[in-house]
């Protein structure tokens, strides 16, 4: 088998079950029973069920530049535990949906990362086993009104409908070596505006999973978001935008303003 072809789990448009899959990050396209389609030639819906989170502060570029704000009232000190926020059902979108920029509001950030997709209960996992414990990872972009309050992380920033694009798959945990030493990249109307990588996570992706366990417990399906890098690109409605993650795939969404035709 061609050493690009990788499994991975889908859900497309019409199919009321996911269905397992051959895929091909770098040429874009899945394979099943015989047929090779392109990603752009499907309609998909979000390839997760479960309960999505994301994290705060666990970018440690993101984190430096905050500067001495992180040491100012409420907390007085960088956070010593993830720091976490629900995107509810309402924000999780698919590959090729239009993410809605809201009335009043310019310019939307578009949050790059790696999503975390469990796949068995998890409950006070130590850091060496918690990778186990992992169905897949999938491309994620966290969508948030840009706003400065840091502490508190608004429903209203995060949680608007459509702000949680996933996709296009859940690649197999098997194909992906090392979850802590990936390339990111976005573009913005095919300009590469920001390239990163998940080796600046404060908290590795199992010791994520390991602190985050500690407290709640991780059903199968659901998305652990690693955190976004620093720098999150802005775009507005009209703009099309792609996030690929090396070896794992690309996600892409059009901006939309809202009210308009989808």
């Amino acid at each position: 088998m061609n050493l690009c072809i990788r499994d991975a789990r889908v859900r497309l448009a019409g199919e009321p079950l996911a269905r397992d899959v051959a895929v091909d990050a770098g040429t874009r396209t899945l394979a099943w029973d015989g047929r090779t389609r392109a990603v752009a030639e499907l309609a998909w819906q979000p390839p997760v069920a479960g309960a999505v989170y994301g994290v705060l502060f666990n970018d440690a570029d993101a984190l430096a530049a905050l500067g001495g704000a992180v040491d100012a009232p409420p907390y007085r000190a960088p956070p010593r535990a993830p720091i976490l926020y629900a995107k509810p059902r309402n924000t999780r979108v698919a590959y090729g949906a239009p993410i809605v920029v809201p009335a009043g509001v310019p310019e939307l950030a578009m949050g790059a990362c790696l999503g975390i997709v469990i796949g068995r209960t998890a409950c006070r996992v130590p850091a060496a086993d918690a990778l186990a414990f992992v169905a897949g990872y999938t491309v994620a972009n966290d969508v948030c009104v840009p706003h400065t309050d840091f502490h508190r992380p608004m429903v209203r920033y995060r949680c608007r409908d459509g702000f949680c694009p996933l996709g296009p798959w859940v690649l197999a945990a098997r194909h992906v070596a090392d979850p802590d030493a990936l390339d990111l990249a976005v573009e913005i109307d095919g300009v590469v505006v920001q390239r990163a990588n998940t080796r600046t996570y404060v908290r590795k992706a199992a010791q994520l999973i390991a602190d985050v366990t500690e407290f709640m417990t991780l059903a199968p399906g659901d998305v652990l978001l690693t955190g976004v890098p620093a720098g999150a690109p802005h775009a507005r409605a009209g703009q099309h935008m792609t996030i690929t993650i090396a070896g794992v795939g690309t996600l892409a969404n059009r901006l939309v303003a809202a009210g308009a035709a989808r």
